[in-house]
């Protein structure tokens, strides 16, 4: 058991397993999340839940906001209710958004004028390892914000990187896994659309490209609800729109080409306009389907 008391922000597909390895692991936790259902939900199985982000910070050691964007992280913070007065002097905010490297600097030297402790930690691994206490977390921030926040990423995750003393670091590093899953995820769903388009059985396709060196883990994963014909979110098309689309602003700051990338953001863009943006990523070969009509779930 330990006598640090955590608030997690946002309950949804990563934030709710988080919470519950946080609770296995012996830590006092609180929820929060827009959804009252959701909260209800964390309480019944054991946790306690508060009405604001600020009510969950009052009797927190270390606050993990496990929300979309910088934009909704500063709300967090900063907003009417947010945790930025009322988290104890000396704690811990830990942010697992993916956002602009920039923001995540902006963000922390905000939060740590005012005597707390910023983390810019992503996450990725998905819902299944986020339940699992199987995470990556992607970390970067003072030595300070590390050793109070140790045991609680611990708790959560498998592998904890220590990216670098300031923020940014780890925004970095989680924007070059997102442009290598969002390109992963795109061609893997043309591929799977080409092979229906050839006559081909998908089930066997799927069968000897994971045994075979074009199999990578997003094919390996994202395919298997096309061929279940299930594109309930675990990852969302519009959460790539907006990935891809910040890897875009990244490099063109940079003055560095990503024509790659650029593909691939296209791909999740019409697939988000044709209506798709709130399903599953893998809907990108649903999108390809409608193009060439096609009926994967027949093939």
């Amino acid at each position: 058991m330990t006598t640090q008391r955590i608030a997690v922000i946002g309950l949804g597909s990563m934030g709710f397993g988080m919470a519950q390895s946080l609770r296995r692991a012996g830590f006092a936790v609180t929820g929060c999340d827009v959804s009252e259902a959701i909260v209800a939900r964390f309480v019944a199985e054991g946790g306690a839940g508060a009405a604001t982000p600020a009510e969950a910070a009052k009797q927190a050691d270390i606050v993990i906001s496990v929300v979309v964007t910088a934009a909704q992280t500063e709300t967090i913070l900063f907003g009417a209710g947010g945790v930025a007065e009322t988290l104890a002097k000396g704690g811990v905010f830990i942010s697992s958004a993916t956002m602009d490297p920039e923001a995540a600097r902006k963000l922390a030297a905000r939060l740590e004028a005012t005597g707390r402790h910023y983390l810019d930690a992503p996450i990725s691994g998905g819902t299944v390892r986020a339940a699992e206490e199987a995470l990556t977390i992607l970390a970067s921030g003072s030595r300070a914000a590390f050793a109070k926040a140790q045991g609680a990423l611990d708790a959560m995750a498998a592998n904890v990187y220590e990216l670098g003393d300031e923020a940014g670091k780890g925004a970095a590093f989680k924007m070059i896994n997102q442009l290598l899953a969002g390109v992963h995820i795109a061609v893997a769903s043309e591929a799977m659309a080409f092979a229906a388009r050839q006559g081909l059985d998908l089930k066997k396709v799927f069968e000897v490209i994971t045994a075979s060196a074009g199999n990578s883990w997003c094919f390996e994963n994202r395919m298997q609800h096309v061929l279940d014909n299930d594109y309930t979110p675990r990852s969302a098309i519009d959460i790539f729109v907006k990935d891809l689309g910040i890897v875009q602003d990244m490099a063109r700051g940079a003055k560095f080409p990503v024509p790659i990338a650029s593909a691939a953001l296209q791909m999740f863009l019409m697939t988000a306009a044709a209506g798709m943006g709130r399903d599953d990523d893998s809907s990108v070969a649903r999108l390809y389907a409608q193009i060439a009509g096609i009926d994967l779930a027949k093939a």
